[in-house]
């Protein structure tokens, strides 16, 4: 059966309906309290290229399973309705459909880094790379 929806639509259909910060402006909130940055890349990708400072990371097979307090995998840092959550992956993509995602799941607190790790490190932002 052939693909009827690719990516690319998946992607831009989530795009419309998110919120999507720049780097500059998920740095700002994260750095005054007012957000959490959430790293879904895969564990390789963050030992391959380092990790944001501060940022918790949470495997994308794993982030449905993490946010739901009925789920026995949930995460008490998704309790916490006063921040907002900022996720990234690598390029963007991930995250964006990641963000659309925990919106279905209810979540009104979420939203994504523009262009992802890619653009936070073409920012020269902060990384912390693996010993």
């Amino acid at each position: 059966m052939p693909i009827t929806k690719g990516f690319k639509t998946l992607v831009n259909e989530a795009m419309s309906q998110i919120t999507t910060h720049s780097v500059e402006e998920a740095r700002r909130r994260a750095e005054s309290g007012k957000a959490t940055l959430i790293d879904i890349r895969d564990i390789r990708e963050l030992e391959h290229s380092g990790r944001v400072p501060n940022a918790f990371h949470t495997p994308r097979g794993m982030l449905e399973f993490w946010v739901d307090p009925e789920s026995p995998y949930h995460k008490p840092i998704f309790a916490n309705e006063d921040t907002e959550f900022i996720l990234f992956c690598g390029a963007g993509w991930r995250s964006a459909l990641a963000t659309k995602t925990l919106q279905d799941m209810g979540m009104t607190n979420v939203s994504h880094i523009d262009g992802g790790f890619a653009a936070w490190k073409e920012q020269n932002a902060p990384i912390e790379k693996n010993a």
